[in-house]
This record gives structure tokens, C-alpha cells and sequence, in this order.
């Protein structure tokens, strides 16, 4: 079980303490932002924050899915990497289990990136300040680190039971894409290197993971010590060699998704490594023993003889070169070589719910000689559930469709040109003509629109450019581009249960291109502007109004592009990333021009606690919300009591946001999707200006023009 409360809190704050002292000189941690996952990522090999980020403050995730969700999948994870050295086994680590996760100098966290290194941004998108031609990604995460220090770079700190570094140099790449076939999945690339003077015979690697599946916004990270992380089921998927958790009885209801970690292909100095592919090194041998192992092992159990935690590092590297997924009992439980003294079922004992740790393994590897390099490549793989009627713990094969799919679009990413996936350039295959398979190629949708959205008096405007219909497909080098969709969020997504944007937002129109033969061939006439219109310097050639819509409610708005998709190649039509073009948008009342003629007022008056927009928090007090409408272009908002004492005073100018609410912390948009305001309202979150609880009763309330010093003065009721 989970460490006693006060041992908690201890390690929490030496943990802190070392990350003062030690942690900007040589530890950086970024989250994953391009896609619909939000993974924290390390310099020193490590994944997912243990919940880190919640205890600090921060807020960062440590591998949310969706974003925005609540819903957490990893408490941490890391890689694994060892063999024979003079026939001693040894293993280095870049994460292990620990209560309190990593921290500088802590056991089992043994690789360490030199005084002053950082993670590396790159972006694929031309668009993007962080644009390199060498990106892979929309978003890379690039890093470098090694074993070879006994003490953390730049202190005195041991780092703790290292004594016997391998002298392996790590060169970590994240790769994540923001199009909606592929957003759900990080391909984790490694490149492994000798740097030492000893050659490692029957190299295995594998990457560890904690996985906890959890929604912190029902359940807050790590409340109810063990009992808060012993709820996930596990299992491992030979074919796929995949590895996964989901939630068997924590916050059912509001955890419908799976996590997975997947072997997707190797090279060493005699070729292509993976458990389905034969390969053929350079001197003609065929490498037939290359295996994928599973293990699994309770949190601290020392005593299991099948779910023992691996203790040193002879137990690991046993671990690491035979998986449970070998064991006889695994596929036939009744088979007279499952010798346990039971008919165990040891993938039905995993399905049960428990706190458990991941090893994904694979090798042995050819010698790794000095010098030396082996390059190998994972991911992390989320879906929701299949939704069937049945309950999370029965995790059937239909539940876990959309598990398995992701994983074959994860593949598919890291195939690449390699089309038939046997290692080797094959006719036909070379798109970009170098010679060598390039992998880590998706077929690319159009690019996405740029658009701007306008919040009017029961109205949204859309408008978007036309830079899609240049888009040209990686992989059939086609220029494809066939239409636009707009989408729409229903009325209270953001506020009924959990939101899950890309689940919320319907279809509203689709145009797409006249007389070729595909779609409806509805043209574009409808929406095409006459004039093209320029707004803040960007030129918009089409528009969409939805009208109709409710002054004061969230609505959540998208515009895609779409292909025809590729049927000689069985692709189907591709979509531009919703997710990367979603506005939450808020209509209401414009910048009003003159107080005498149009009066200032607030709605909904009567204000009803507990008002449908509201939605549900831990802190409902926080999360009120009230309008202030018809507001001039720069204003004071001064609230009193009836008796003239006095509550807030609100600044309001055109460019309001909704930051000084915590209404739209909880509920409104991420940094990255802005929220868009009509200019003439502003939200009250009726706390006093000492963030004290209102009375109900009759509030008055004026609103003084900065300009013209004109003052419009009013009432407004609260019932509780």
C-alpha cells in the first residue's frame, strides 16, 4: 500500500527542496499541447509528473485524456535498459517505483542529463515559432541523458543504490500530431548508445509504467491514499504487443478510457527487430529470437512469486527477458504445464482491480559492443471505451475496439514508408526518393483554416481563409482538398458531467467542391464572400452565421477542412484537428456607444444560486456567474448593498476575457482556444471584493462611461 500520510509529506518536501536546489540546472519538464493528449514529459527519461502537478500548484497534467477532461492515465513512467556485463546482470532506469515519484537522487532514477541541458522544441507546422525542418511532429520534445553519473550533475547527491553505471547515452524524441485520426497517441523514439568500455551481451529494453486511471476533477489526485490508486485493471494484447489499464471500479461513470503502452519496432547493427518480422541481417542470418515480454507486479509486494516487485537488479532483468505473456498458465490456465498448483488464470488476475506496474520488454539484441547504437521506438496509446452496456470490469474486446484501433493508427505512424512492414525499402516505397525508409509519416489532412470568430447580440460569425485548398497530402504528393464542415457545441456541454470537447461539437454545415464527383458537390457559393475581408491584418475569403444562439451561454465553435481521401491506398477522407480550432464562444451585447440611450442591465435578474449555467465543482461558491450587459467600451462596475455599502468594483474594457472568473477556469477554454466575448459584457462571480460570500437580497449597482464620465445607475436581485 501507499506510504502513511506524514511519510508523504516528508517526501514531498525533500523532494522540493532538491528540485529548488538542484532542478533548473539540469531538469526540464514540458506537456504535450498538439494533441488531444496532455503527457508531462522529462530530460531525464521520465513520463507523467506522479501527480506532481497537482500537489505543486501548477495545475500541469501528467497525462490527461482528453484534454480538458479531468480524467488522469499515468502516475509515471520510464525506460528500463540492461544485459550481461562479464556475466552481472545490469540495469539502469529511468523511473522505478516510488511513492512520490521522481525526484534528484532518488532510487531507481538513475539517469541524469548534464548541468544546464533542456528539452528541445521543434514543430513541423510551418506556421509555428518554434518551426524546424528536422521536426517530425507538430510537437517534438527532444532530449539527452545517460547513466553514467553516480552523483546529480552540479551537487553532492548520490544518486541513491547507482554504483555500477553501463555508460549508455539516451537520445529521447516525443512526437505528438494534432490531426483527429492521430491525436490520441506520443510516439517515444530512442536512440541508445555505448558511450562505456564494456559490451552488454543479450541486451533487453522495456519501458515501466505506473498507470492510474482516474478523473482528479471527481476524485482529487491522491486523495484516499492506496485506495485512490488500487481501482485500475490491466492487460497485455500479444498481437499488438500492448500493453494497457483502465479503471475497474475507481470513478466509473467518469473514466470510460484506456491507457496503453506498445512496442512499435527496433533496429540494432543486424536490422530490423520486432516479434512479427524475420529479419535478414547483412551477413544473411535470420534473427527468429527477437520477443516481446509482459510483466506486471503489485505495488511493494515483496512476497508474490508472480507479482513481485523486482527488487535488484538481477529480479529485473529476469522480469525484463521472461513475461507473464510466457508463462503456460497465461493462454491456457487448464494446460498440464501451468504447474502453479491452481488452474490460474493469470489474465483474469490482472483484470481484477489492484495498484499494479507495467513492463513492456522486448529483445535480446544483437551484442552492444562500444559504440555501438540501438534505436527503438514505443507509444502511448488512449482511447475511450466501446461503450456496450456492460460494466468497465468486463473489459471484452469490444470495449477496448477503440483502444486497439489507435494502436494500429500508432503503428501506422511509425511504419512510415516501410507500407509492408518488413524492414526493408521495397519498390514503390520511397516517397521522398533518399533511398532509406522514412518513418514517422502520417497521410496529412488539409491544413486547417485560419479563422476568426465574432460574438454578436444572439449571433456567432465565422469567418476563415482559404489557405486549405493548397494543402498537398504527404503521402500521395495530391492536392486533395474538398471541403469545409462547421461545427457547433449543444447548449450546456461545458457544464453537464464531464466535457469532452471533441465528443461535444455537431455538425453544423458542410460545403464541399462542385462537380468532381465526390461528397454532395454543394459549392462554396453560399458562404464565399463577395469582397474578400480583412480583420486585424488577416484576410477571411468565407463566412458562416449561426444565429439564435443564447446571450451569456458558452458554445464551443469549429471550422474543418476535409480531403477526398485516397481509395487505391484504403484511406479514408481526412479531417483537419478540431481540437486545434475550437473557439469557445460567449454572445451578448456589443460595445454600447452612448449610456443615455441605451440603458445598462443584468441577466439572469433574479439571480438563482444554483443557476443552470453554473454547472458542478468542489468549490460552487467559486463558480457563479452573473452578467453585466450593454457595458460601454471602457467602464467601472461598482456593486453596493441596498443600504449603499460597498461589495466590488469591476474594470471593463473591449478586450475582457473572462480571466477574473473562476467560472471560465472551470469551465471555459484552455490557454490555447481563447475565449471569444461580444465586447459589451462582463462576468461577476458574486464574491465581494475580499472574495467574501454575497447575501441574497437587492443589489444596486452603476456603471461609469470612462470616456464620456457618464454614470448609469441600477438593480439587480439575488435569491438563495
Amino acid at each position: 500500500m501507499k506510504l502513511p500520510i506524514h511519510k508523504c509529506l516528508a517526501l514531498i518536501i525533500s523532494t522540493f527542496v532538491g528540485f529548488t536546489s538542484f532542478g533548473q540546472e539540469s531538469f526540464d519538464e514540458r506537456v504535450t499541447s498538439a494533441s488531444n493528449v496532455r503527457l508531462t514529459i522529462t530530460n531525464v527519461g521520465t513520463f507523467g509528473n506522479s501527480f506532481r502537478g497537482y500537489r505543486d500548484g501548477t495545475g500541469d497534467q501528467s497525462c490527461e485524456y482528453p484534454a480538458g477532461s479531468g480524467v488522469e492515465h499515468l502516475f509515471e513512467s520510464g525506460v528500463w535498459f540492461g544485459g550481461l556485463v562479464n556475466g552481472q546482470e545490469v540495469i539502469s532506469t529511468t523511473a522505478y517505483d516510488a511513492p512520490q515519484g521522481y525526484a534528484p537522487g532518488r532510487s531507481g532514477f538513475e539517469f541524469t542529463g548534464e548541468i544546464g541541458s533542456k528539452l528541445t522544441l521543434r514543430s513541423s507546422l510551418f506556421d509555428n515559432p518554434n518551426y524546424r525542418p528536422d521536426a517530425v511532429s507538430h510537437e517534438d520534445f527532444v532530449a539527452e541523458f545517460s547513466d553514467k553519473n553516480v552523483l546529480v550533475p552540479g551537487t553532492q547527491i548520490p544518486i541513491q543504490g547507482h554504483t555500477n553505471p553501463l555508460n549508455v547515452k539516451i537520445i529521447q524524441e516525443t512526437y505528438n500530431w494534432n490531426y483527429s485520426f492521430s491525436d490520441f497517441f506520443v510516439i517515444l523514439n530512442f536512440t541508445v548508445i555505448n558511450e562505456g568500455q564494456s559490451t552488454v551481451e543479450n541486451p533487453y529494453f522495456a519501458l515501466w509504467a505506473n498507470a492510474v486511471v482516474r478523473n482528479i476533477s471527481i476524485t482529487p489526485a491522491g486523495s484516499g491514499g492506496a485506495a485512490f490508486y488500487n481501482k485500475g485493471g490491466n492487460g497485455f494484447m500479444d498481437s499488438l504487443n500492448l500493453a494497457y489499464c483502465y479503471d475497474n471500479s475507481g470513478d466509473v461513470g467518469f473514466t470510460e478510457s484506456y491507457i496503453g503502452q506498445k512496442f512499435l519496432g527496433a533496429e540494432d547493427k543486424k536490422g530490423f527487430r520486432h516479434p512479427l518480422v524475420d529479419t535478414m541481417s547483412r551477413t544473411g542470418e535470420v534473427i527468429t529470437d527477437f520477443e516481446a515480454h509482459y510483466s506486471a507486479w503489485e505495488f511493494n509486494n515483496t512476497s508474490n512469486p508472480l507479482y513481485f516487485l523486482p527488487s535488484t537488479d538481477q529480479q529485473r532483468y529476469a522480469k525484463m527477458k521472461e513475461g507473464l505473456n510466457k508463462n503456460a498458465c497465461w493462454a491456457d490456465p487448464t494446460s498440464p504445464s501451468c504447474v502453479s498448483g491452481l488452474d490460474r488464470d493469470i489474465q483474469d488476475e490482472l483484470n481484477q482491480a489492484g495498484n499494479r506496474s507495467d513492463l513492456v520488454s522486448v529483445g535480446p539484441f544483437a551484442e552492444f559492443a562500444p559504440g555501438d547504437t540501438i534505436k527503438i521506438s514505443y507509444a502511448f496509446v488512449l482511447a475511450g471505451k466501446n461503450e456496450d452496456g456492460n460494466a468497465n470490469s468486463d473489459n471484452n474486446l469490444n470495449q477496448r475496439k477503440n483502444l486497439i484501433g489507435n494502436a494500429g493508427w500508432a503503428q501506422t505512424a511509425f511504419n512510415g514508408e516501410d507500407l509492408n512492414f518488413n524492414g526493408k525499402l521495397d519498390p514503390n516505397e520511397d516517397n521522398d526518393d533518399n533511398g532509406v525508409i522514412t518513418r514517422f509519416i502520417l497521410p496529412s489532412p488539409p491544413d486547417i483554416p485560419k479563422t476568426k470568430v465574432v460574438a454578436d447580440t444572439n449571433r456567432i460569425e465565422i469567418f476563415w481563409a482559404d489557405n486549405a485548398e493548397e494543402s498537398i497530402d504527404p503521402i500521395t504528393l495530391l492536392k486533395d482538398f474538398e471541403g469545409y464542415r462547421v461545427y457547433i457545441s449543444k447548449l450546456g456541454f461545458d457544464v453537464k458531467g464531464v466535457s469532452n470537447l471533441a465528443e461535444s461539437l455537431i455538425k453544423a454545415a458542410e460545403y464541399d467542391l462542385p462537380k468532381n464527383g465526390y461528397f454532395k458537390e454543394t459549392g462554396f457559393e453560399s458562404i464565399k464572400l463577395a469582397t474578400p475581408q480583412v480583420i486585424d491584418g488577416d484576410t477571411f475569403h468565407y463566412k458562416y452565421t449561426i444565429n439564435n444562439i443564447q446571450n451569456g451561454w458558452q458554445y464551443a465553435v469549429a471550422i474543418s477542412a476535409f480531403d477526398r481521401g485516397n481509395p487505391e491506398s484504403n484511406l479514408e477522407p481526412l479531417e483537419s484537428s478540431l481540437l486545434s480550432n475550437n473557439y469557445r464562444v460567449f454572445a451578448g451585447t456589443q460595445v454600447n456607444p452612448d449610456l443615455k440611450k441605451f440603458e445598462p442591465f443584468v441577466y439572469p435578474n433574479p439571480y438563482y444560486a444554483g443557476a443552470s449555467w453554473e454547472g458542478q465543482t468542489r468549490s460552487p461558491e467559486e463558480s457563479r456567474k452573473l452578467v453585466f450587459a450593454n457595458l460601454p467600451k471602457r467602464c467601472y462596475i461598482r456593486i453596493f448593498t441596498s443600504a449603499g455599502d460597498f461589495i466590488d468594483e469591476i474594470y471593463h474594457d473591449e478586450n475582457y476575457d473572462g480571466s477574473d472568473s473562476k467560472w471560465y477556469e472551470f469551465f471555459g477554454s484552455e490557454d490555447d482556444s481563447p475565449n471569444v466575448f461580444s465586447g459589451g459584457e462582463h462576468s461577476w462571480d458574486l464574491l465581494s471584493k475580499d472574495t467574501q460570500i454575497i447575501s441574497r437580497g437587492l443589489f444596486l449597482f452603476s456603471v461609469e462611461d470612462i470616456e464620456t464620465g457618464n454614470i448609469y445607475k441600477g438593480k439587480f436581485a439575488v435569491i438563495k
